[in-house]
Formats: structure tokens, C-alpha cells, sequence
């Protein structure tokens, strides 16, 4: 029986599915990329193969007394086998065409490279963006390295177009592999800086609720706090400063689901600053009075995108086993609109 992709074991963030198979007691030996490819719900052979190369599918000792240990495509599977299947849940592009995108590289050795995102700039090619995009300058960079041969270009997470900050790319099937498993098992550090709408009742707290399309709108992401739709999603916050009518938090993930932070915001009554997917670009909080607007409005045209910033990136090296930690400092129009609203403050308390 083939695996619906619900039914599979999710992988904490949008980027990857883990599941985990036994084979049945009646099973033929065949190879296990033609088993799998037969067994999970819409894969191509093409993919498993790709899995395979990458170390992403490993054999599972029944009794737990071996360490999991990666197989190749022509292993032949047996009754009672187990096995641990990391997919990408989307196909890569066809082609991925190099292209001289300028990269603010904060760190790069032969296993991974570290960018800086600047708002503005889409990850990966689709949905209308298939040049101009991170990815393509990784290409255009990367040209005649391994990493060429890497599912999705290396990406094991991704951050939204109008979102500044930092992101790690693998650059060989070590650092894909070893990568994958910290994201999985929540040992990376991401901490994001928000301004969002009101002044939060609380210096600190965890959104849980689940996150999944939007039943009506399906380009949206929902909150769905009952779970009974979408998949675990996890955020944790602490308020850094209070402007009054917006308060500026750090946001600690703890999965990584498409638009996580924006939705869970949103989802308590305090959706980012000038989000104008969920509801952000109007004035949530505040006075009525024209001076207060003609001010947000200011604010908007300093910063024409959320105010949201992936300042921190924390991960183990996958071949020296060090701790790295990353900081990218506020980008330009973020600390504008911060130092707008201090003025603004500062103006009423006199």
C-alpha cells in the first residue's frame, strides 16, 4: 500500500518529510529504490535515487541494537526491514540557470556557506520567480562544485521574499545530511526580530498552534489552534521594547513552517508591522487623529515590507562538530522605522 504524504512523520519545517517504513513479512526481495518508489504516494524512482546519493535514506535495525546506517540503491529489501526516508517535499526546478546575483556570504568553507539575505530577494525559482533568485546566484557562485549535484541546491530552510537575514545552505551530502538532522531534531538557534501591531499583555510566551493553507484563500497560510488541520507549529517570544501602539519582539522558532511567525502573530491579535499578506499594512492600533496616520504612513514608505529580520543563525558544523553562531545586524530600513517610533515616543512623554 502506498503512503499518503499526510500519514508520513513530518520533518520540523517546510522543506523536508521524514518517514518511516517497515516492510511487511510477505514481501519479494527487490531493490529499495524500486520498493520505496513503489511504496510512497507520488515519487518518482528519479528521487528515491537522489535520496539514496544524499545519505537521506538509511536502514533501520528492528531490534534498535545497530546504528541506523545509509543504503544504496541496489539493496535488496527483506521482510521486517526498516527504513528512514528524508525527502525534499518539493521537486527541484528543472534547471536552475546560473546568474551573477549579488550574495552578502558571511561565512563559506567546502560543507556549508552562510548568506545574508537582503528583503526583496526570493530563496529558490517558482511561482512567477524563475531568475533573480538566491538560488541562482548560489548557482552562478557555486559553479563546478558538488554542490551542484544537491537536491534543491543544498536548501534545508528557507526564508520569505520580504524577509531580511540569515540562512545556511549545505554544499555536500555531509552537510545535508548532518544539517537536516539538527533542523529535525531542534538543535539550531533561530531567533527572529518582529515589530508587530499592539502592545503584547505579556514580556514573554509560546504560540502553539498548528499552521496549514487557508480553507478559503490557498496562496494564505491559517493558525488552526485545535490541530485539526495543517502541521505543528511552534513559536516562542519575548518583548524587547514597547513604542505604545507596536512593540518590537524576538521570536524564537521552534519548527519552521512556511510564514510561521507572520501567521502566529497574526493568529494572537498582533500581526507585523506593514504585512500586507495578513493584515498588517493598515493601522491596527493606535489614534484616530491625522497627525498619528500621516506618521504610520511615514513609516509604511521607510519600510515597504514586514518588519520582520532573521538576526540569528546557531548550528553545529557537520565536519568539525564546532558550534557556530551567526548575527546579521538590522538592515537599514528596520532600524529607521525602530528610531522613527523612539522619536515618536519620546515626543508624547515630554
Amino acid at each position: 500500500m502506498k503512503i499518503p504524504a499526510d500519514d508520513a512523520e513530518l520533518y520540523q519545517s517546510d522543506e523536508f518529510e521524514r518517514l518511516l517504513i517497515t516492510v511487511d513479512g510477505r514481501q519479494e526481495p527487490v531493490r529499495v529504490d524500486k520498493y520505496l518508489t513503489q511504496r510512497i504516494a507520488g515519487i518518482s524512482r528519479n528521487r528515491i535515487q537522489q535520496a539514496i546519493e544524499a545519505g537521506l535514506v538509511k536502514w533501520l535495525d528492528p531490534d534498535g541494537q545497530q546504528q541506523p546506517r545509509p543504503v544504496k540503491a541496489n539493496y535488496k529489501v527483506k521482510p521486517g526491514d526498516r527504513f528512514e526516508v528524508w525527502l525534499f517535499v518539493q521537486p527541484d526546478t528543472e534547471e536552475i540557470i546560473p546568474e551573477p546575483v549579488p550574495l552578502n556570504i558571511v561565512y563559506e568553507d567546502e560543507h556549508v556557506i552562510v548568506i545574508n539575505k537582503p528583503a526583496g530577494l526570493v530563496v529558490h525559482p517558482g511561482n512567477g520567480n524563475y531568475s533573480g533568485t538566491l538560488v541562482n546566484g548560489l548557482a552562478y557562485h557555486l559553479q563546478n562544485t558538488a554542490s551542484q549535484e544537491l537536491p534543491r541546491w543544498g536548501l534545508v530552510h528557507r526564508i520569505d521574499k520580504n524577509t531580511s537575514g540569515l540562512l545556511v545552505v549545505a554544499k555536500s551530502d555531509l552537510a545535508l545530511r548532518h544539517l537536516a538532522r539538527q533542523f529535525y531534531e531542534h538543535t539550531t538557534e533561530r531567533k527572529y526580530l518582529a515589530l508587530v501591531w499592539g502592545d503584547l499583555p505579556q514580556d514573554s510566551g509560546t504560540i502553539r498552534a498548528h499552521i496549514g493553507r487557508h480553507q478559503r484563500y490557498r496562496q494564505l497560510m491559517d493558525a488552526y489552534p485545535d490541530g485539526e488541520y495543517g502541521k505543528e507549529a511552534v513559536t516562542h517570544y519575548r518583548v524587547l521594547e514597547r513604542f505604545y501602539y507596536v512593540t518590537l519582539v524576538e521570536c524564537q522558532l521552534e519548527t519552521g513552517r512556511t510564514h510561521q511567525i507572520r501567521v502566529h502573530m497574526q493568529h494572537i491579535g498582533h500581526p507585523l508591522f506593514n504585512d500586507e499578506t495578513y493584515g498588517g499594512n493598515r493601522i491596527v492600533k493606535g489614534t484616530i487623529y491625522r497627525q498619528y496616520k500621516d506618521f504610520v504612513n511615514r513609516c509604511f514608505e521607510i519600510m515597504p515590507r514586514q518588519a520582520l529580520h532573521a538576526q540569528t543563525l546557531g548550528f553545529t558544523h557537520p565536519a568539525t562538530g564546532e558550534r557556530m553562531y551567526f548575527e546579521a545586524p538590522l538592515p537599514d530600513d528596520f532600524r529607521a522605522v525602530l528610531e522613527a517610533w523612539r522619536e515618536y515616543v519620546s515626543a508624547l512623554q515630554r
